[in-house]
């Protein structure tokens, strides 16, 4: 008989791995692998198996795009980790991770995702891969939109299905996810075929990127034609997946260039985001929640303070944005009508540099997560709201409180390759402090609702937000000019700026002059 642990899911029995005081099983998939003549179709269950399936490795990742793109052996893209702290027990609240990665990239086993300091709290943690890039949210003729999502969706339910065999109460289920990972939880609030599948959610860094189908349809043309196909999943599934994921990252690289046809996507640096089908996804999370056509939730969502910063120094531009590149975020980023005079008269004494990053992270990041909290309490949820202020202290503190800095501290993985680039090799205590703070907050949520702080509420004198830093406090919301320039500003889906510039960039490259 096997020392190892063991686990009966509905499909079959699985053989994990004890790691510490706690049991790890890794790679369990959650639904066939999608090619062949499943590629870019809704998951399909998974097949039961006989015997006994090993579950000690990660799971293949689907070919993703951009500079930080991962590759592996094996097509098996649709598979799920489970970390508790005992088989056997009954009834532990369970997390479900969705990671981020702009929709174009990220693993579930990167180690800074490592659950051992969540397990070790009493939690159930669930991480999933789900496709992503072309295979996840390119919108093609013949095939589902949102495919991402629906893998999530086929997560979660596997999630309802077994999770009790790992110790897990199917009935207390919390979703988490940051940046893209978080934009996933927002859509999952507003789709029909989530409900039921968790009750509460913690969603840090919510991006408001949503495309219209027109922008989504150009897109995928455009891809199509470098690989020199028709747009359809009957075209493309003839084309290598690892292929089609280094065109769509060398379509990202030329974006700048098509700023006439394709407005605001041409400037964040991603070409594919998930899409307003009008089936999977019907109308946006923020509209569907305020709208009464979504039950809110028990919810964490927040943000970092500075947002942009991350990309700022990623892309070698800390320093020297100028005030044309002033006028061109305000022009494009900031909400209709009178926003971009709203933002100087905000910022009236704001370098360029510093309505830059003001205008991208409140477009991409601040604001479209305070407005899910406010959307959620307005669909009759609670919303705890958080801003992370702690300025990372690499590079002699360069990134401020950057996008992604939450992650490792959420997680206790400082000492992950991402945490030591973030935190120095030996954070000092007052890091860890921080980190213990962030990470008891999930799991005491996670475990009954309450973070250890204030629900934010819509009064004035009410909008209070947990303040995370070396001495964190609950306060007003910390940023209330921007807060005021967006009222009554829900992200807008990113949409084709000019139809007619689109159709010609397509006449051009259809005459082989693009």
């Amino acid at each position: 008989m096997s020392e190892q642990p063991r686990a009966r899911t509905a499909e079959g029995l699985v053989e994990g791995r004890r790691h510490g005081d706690h049991t790890v099983f890794r790679g369990i998939p959650y639904a066939q692998p999608p090619v062949g003549p499943l590629r870019f179709q809704a998951p399909v269950p998974m097949d039961g198996w006989s015997g006994t399936r090993q579950a000690v490795e990660f799971g293949p990742v689907v070919p993703q795009a951009g500079p930080t793109a991962e590759s592996s052996a094996g097509d098996d893209w649709l598979t799920l980790n489970v970390s508790t702290p005992a088989i056997g027990a009954a009834g532990l609240p369970v997390l479900v991770w969705i990671h981020g990665g702009a929709y174009i990239a990220g693993a579930s086993s990167d180690p800074m995702y490592d659950p051992a300091g969540l397990t070790s709290a009493g939690l159930v943690v669930v991480s999933i891969n789900y496709r992503m890039a072309a295979e996840g949210f390119v919108q093609l003729d013949g095939a589902p939109a949102n495919r991402g999502f629906l893998d999530q969706i086929a997560a979660l339910e596997w999630v309802r299905r077994n999770i009790a065999a790992f110790g897990g109460d199917p009935d207390r289920v919390t979703v988490a996810g940051q940046s893209a990972g978080a934009g996933s939880i927002a859509a999952l609030l507003a789709m029909r075929q989530a409900r039921g599948l968790f009750h509460r959610a913690i969603a840090h860094s919510v991006p408001g990127l949503l495309a219209t189908p027109a922008l989504a349809k150009d897109v995928a043309a455009a891809l199509a034609d470098r690989v020199g196909a028709a747009p359809d999943a009957e075209a493309l599934s003839r084309i290598d997946p690892r292929r089609l994921a280094d065109e769509l990252t060398a379509l990202g690289a030329e974006l700048p260039g098509r700023r006439r046809s394709w407005g605001r996507l041409s400037q964040i640096g991603v070409a594919v985001c998930p899409v307003l089908d009008g089936v999977v996804l019907t109308e946006t999370p923020w509209r569907a929640l305020a709208g009464g056509r979504a039950e809110g939730i028990e919810l964490i969502v927040g943000h970092t303070r500075d947002e942009f910063r991350l990309f700022s120094v990623m892309m070698g531009r800390l320093g020297t944005f100028t005030e044309d590149d002033a006028r061109l975020a305000l022009d494009l980023f900031a909400p209709e009508g009178d926003g971009a005079d709203a933002y100087r008269a905000a910022y009236p004494h704001a370098t360029p540099e510093e309505l830059v990053e003001a205008v991208y992270s409140d477009a991409l990041f601040r604001m479209p997560s305070l407005r899910l909290a406010q959307a959620n309490q307005a669909a009759g949820g609670t919303s705890f709201l958080f801003e992370l202020q702690l300025t990372a202290p690499a590079a002699g503190g360069i990134l401020g409180a950057c996008h992604s800095l939450d992650v490792p501290l959420a997680f206790g993985t400082l000492d992950s390759p991402s945490g030591r680039q973030l935190f120095g090799d030996q954070p000092g205590p007052e890091i860890v402090a921080v980190s213990r703070e962030l990470q008891q907050g999930w799991a005491r949520f996670t475990t009954s609702g309450d973070p250890g702080w204030p629900a934010y509420e819509p009064e004035p004198g009410r909008q209070l937000t947990r303040v995370v830093d070396i001495a964190s406090v609950t306060s007003p919301y910390p940023e209330a000019r921007s807060r005021e320039i967006w009222a009554g500003h829900d992200p807008a889906p990113l949409d084709l700026a000019d139809p007619a510039a689109a159709a010609d960039a397509a006449v051009a490259t259809a005459a082989g002059i693009g």
